[in-house]
């Protein structure tokens, strides 16, 4: 299936399957913890979605529990967590504001 003939379940399936080749945790060594985590998250998505869960929502809580472990893992410090975060530090003072971290 091609262009815009496809289905939107297999749009889904597409999108979720190329996010996960390109930042899926181990990666470099073949992927290994790659499939769990995919199951893991379609299972996650599945259940949202199920109990009516917006996307804003799930987006929003997403968002504000990866900073805080971002976070966590660089012990507070702001510039290497936006850094790894790939965002300025800036943006990221603003989030963790705006989310009460």
């Amino acid at each position: 299936m091609t262009g815009l003939t496809a289905p939107p379940a297999a749009w889904a399936q597409a999108a979720v399957s190329t996010e996960f080749r390109e930042f899926a945790p181990g990666r470099a060594g073949g992927g290994g913890g790659s499939v769990a985590v995919k199951q893991q998250l379609e299972a996650l998505v599945s259940e949202m979605i199920d109990k009516g869960i917006l996307f804003a929502d799930a987006r929003r809580e997403f968002e504000k529990r990866f900073i805080a472990r971002m976070l966590l893992r660089h012990r507070g410090n702001l510039s290497r967590a936006a850094k790894d975060l790939r965002i300025h530090r800036n943006t990221l003072g603003k989030k963790i504001d705006e989310y009460k971290l």
